[in-house]
């Protein structure tokens, strides 16, 4: 008899009956209004009285926020699994991941097989049960690559493609009742879910030993099994037997089934109104309290995250990771851990970290920070995660995710002040902005993250009318290198507020931005194809029509070797307006397609909410800022695009606002030039692509440290120019004198030994 020491959580079981349909529903939105965690239905396909569970459970996921889904369980027999696996996915991903897969091999078989279903003994629905896991688990795991395959006893898949992939790691809950069945929830599942009716205390101890048993065998912690029940009751004033009486008795009576069962989460079978609102109101937050007590007094940490041997064992050197601060613990992924693949790479590279640290509030960050310095391994700091230089992940160090400080609030409409945590995206930055008629360049694809944008530029859409992002971040809250937390504006902290505008990320973490953004409404857009027979004349009249164009107009170009593509945005409504500033652009070579129209702003750059994958083999790329597009500059590109040393060219405008910014005013110092060119290249050697990049500088001026894959030295005298660089040596000194941000162009110091600036 033992406790697991997880987390408790508190659900209803509801019946899903036809004869009310809304009946269900209502209860399950009271479920989420009364502080409940769960919401489960029974599942009988065959049973003409019931709705069907998983049209039900969808309905409810559409109208609900928070509260998290099962089946309790899902008749596997009626459901193939590789189907399954794929709804059960999609309703993860709609619902903002809040479904768990709840799991029966099957029971009823003359109605199962009266629906079309195979009929099937105890052992045969165990073997199933068995095959059906290893298919949704693989159906789920798009990142493994490969196609799935399965010569079962039961089902046979052949090169069924995996995906689409849950939004968060979806439990499997088993309702075993048999020996066979609880060996398998030992093995394969990730919790157990009997119902307390059908058994008794003996029984109950019995299936722990089993699973227990069966964990072990198979290499797991017995720990990461979750237990779960079903439990119905009553309440009243009284005493009238085992759950059956006031809010405190029931709180009495389940505590042991924590401490000496090691049960977890209990679901309250019930369809009556008041007793989910007692149960939600009074039982849940009682028991979670006792329950706190007593492992407080037995010195248990609640909640700690479980990882079998064999996860354990792809530990890093470099890490002690039995001291992790308690506060870190639940949100912090290892190598091994199910969700690791979600956060080990970003967009390019795939990347190995040995911990990934993902504090929720910025409070934890300290903590975080804290312990990282004090291991002998990297450490990198990542927002949204999208990151195309790869340098916010590592290999064998510690990564730390801002991802969860994604807030965005509108402080003041009417002026245009905005506050974003780090590690909102910039896709839903522009929806949670556009019902204002508010508007803020951020680079030109939603899923960039806020922080490392906001922190070393943001070249986006509507850069030529309003500038960078930085030029409109008016304060930022930043975690320095010592665990001091400061507010860094034009009045306070201002050389470190100078220094965060174009290369933060040598100087910290900021956990919080505040913005000035723009009105703008709808914006008129234009997507051209071209030929690129004759790239070189392209580019060149493609600049030229840019830099003449006025400053509402931003247009940026890729191209490969045979076509081009640009996408343009004219910053205002006013179409007869954009129509002439579009039109040259349709001279510049043979048109392929073309498409314009008027759209909000935010639909150019929707949300995305992507898991970056990277690549076995990431790109290498390159760039650099250019005030004009020369004949010696466009032929060049155009050359390196035929020979294969640049497999993708982008060029993004810039000029116009952004120039409007004096050199000296934010450290990123590129205030005279009109664009920005890079190259992407896959399986070139590193040679080859930086002899190239190496001839094509000596025509170009500056880089952009967001979009540069290159490291040697002297592409930090082309980031940060000086006497921007030396003044980034000193303050670097100041505020980071043991060069703990060092994986994102970092800065040398200049005397370490300077004494610290006074904080305010």
């Amino acid at each position: 008899m033992t406790d697991y020491g997880h987390n408790l959580s508190f659900g209803t079981f509801i019946t899903p009956a036809n004869e009310r349909p809304q009946d269900a529903v209502e209860l399950a939105s009271l479920t989420e209004q009364s502080g409940l965690d769960l919401v489960t239905f029974q599942d009988h396909p065959y049973q003409p009285a019931f709705l069907d569970t998983w049209t039900l459970l969808s309905w409810v996921a559409a109208k609900t926020t928070t509260v998290h889904l099962s089946g309790n369980v899902i008749n596997l027999p009626l459901r193939p699994p590789a189907v399954l696996a794929r709804a059960a996915a999609s309703l993860d991903l709609l619902s903002g991941g809040r479904f768990e897969l709840g799991l029966g091999a099957g029971a009823f078989w003359e109605a199962i097989e009266a629906m079309g279903g195979p009929r099937r003994t105890p052992g045969q629905g165990v073997d199933a049960l068995e095959e059906a896991i290893e298919i949704i688990r693989a159906i789920w795991d798009p990142a493994g690559g490969h196609a799935v395959n399965l010569d079962g006893e039961h089902y046979r898949i052949h090169g069924a493609k995996p995906g689409p992939e849950p939004a968060h790691d979806v439990s499997i809950w088993l309702g075993a009742v048999k020996p066979r069945m609880l060996g398998l929830t030992g093995r394969k599942a990730d919790g157990w879910l009997p119902s307390l009716p059908y058994f008794t205390l003996a029984d109950l101890d019995r299936g722990n030993e089993i699973i227990d048993e069966a964990a072990v065998a198979a290499g797991r912690d017995a720990r990461e099994v979750r237990r779960l029940i079903n439990i119905q009751g009553t309440f009243g004033s009284t005493n009238q037997g085992f759950l059956k009486g006031p809010p405190g008795q029931w709180v009495e009576e389940l505590l042991p089934f924590v401490l000496e069962r090691g049960f977890s989460t209990f679901i309250l079978m019930v369809d009556e109104p008041r007793a989910i609102e007692i149960y939600g109101a009074e039982v849940a937050p009682a028991l979670r309290e006792a329950v706190a007590a007593e492992r407080d007094r037995a010195g248990t940490t609640s909640g700690e995250v479980v990882r079998s041997p064999k996860a354990l064992a792809l530990r890093r050197e470099g890490i002690d990771y039995e001291v992790l601060p308690a506060s870190l613990r639940v949100g912090a992924i290892e190598p091994g851990d199910r969700g690791y693949r979600k956060v080990c790479s970003t967009y390019f590279r795939a990347g190995s970290p040995g911990l990934v640290l993902a504090p929720e509030r910025a409070e934890q960050l300290g903590d975080a920070l804290a312990f990282a310095r004090e291991q002998q391994v990297p450490l990198s700091i990542r927002s949204g995660g999208h990151g195309i230089s790869g340098r916010s992940t590592n290999d064998g160090g510690i990564v730390i995710d801002v991802g969860k400080l994604n807030e965005i609030v509108v402080l003041d409409a009417e002026s245009g002040r905005i506050r974003l945590g780090p590690g909102a995206r910039w896709g839903d930055v522009a929806q949670a902005l556009a019902p204002h008629g508010l508007a803020m360049s951020s680079g030109d694809y939603g899923d960039v993250g806020v922080g490392g944008l906001a922190t070393a530029g943001g070249i986006g859409l509507l850069v030529r009318k309003h500038g960078l992002t930085i030029d409109h971040v008016v304060a930022a809250e930043i975690l320095l290198a010592d665990g001091t937390t400061v507010r860094a504006s034009a009045e306070r902290n201002a050389e470190l507020f100078w220094a965060l505008r174009g290369a933060g990320a040598n100087f910290g973490i900021v956990t919080a931005f505040e913005l000035e953004a723009y009105r703008l409404s709808d914006v008129v857009f234009a997507d051209m194809t071209f030929e690129a027979g004759d790239l070189a004349q392209l580019l060149e009249r493609w600049g030229q029509i840019v830099e003449e164009a006025p400053r509402e107009l931003t247009s940026f170009l890729s191209a490969s070797a045979r076509s081009a593509r640009v996408l343009s945005v004219y910053a205002s409504e006013d179409t007869n307006a954009a129509v002439d500033a579009l039109t040259p652009l349709l001279g510049i070579a043979t048109v392929i397609d073309q498409q314009a129209g008027l759209a909000p702003y935010a639909a150019l750059i929707p949300p995305h909410g992507n898991q970056h994958r990277g690549s076995s083999t990431p790109p290498l790329i390159s760039n650099g800022f250019a005030e004009h597009f020369t004949p010696v500059i466009s032929r060049r590109l155009a050359s390196g695009l035929r020979s294969g040393v640049g497999s993708l060219l982008s060029i993004r405008s810039v000029g116009g606002a952004v120039n409007d910014i004096a050199p000296n005013a934010t450290a990123y110092a590129h205030r005279h030039q009109n664009f920005n060119i890079s190259s992407l290249a896959y399986g070139v050697p590193d040679r080859d692509f930086h002899g190239y990049w190496d001839e094509l500088r000596t025509h170009l001026d500056g880089l952009y440290p967001s979009f540069e894959t290159d490291l040697r030295p002297e592409r930090l005298y082309d980031a940060f120019p000086e006497p921007t660089l030396s003044r980034l040596r000193e303050l670097k000194a100041r505020y980071d004198p043991d060069n703990v941000f060092n994986q994102n162009f970092a800065i040398p110091q200049i005397d370490s030994e300077r004494r610290r600036p006074a904080l305010v």
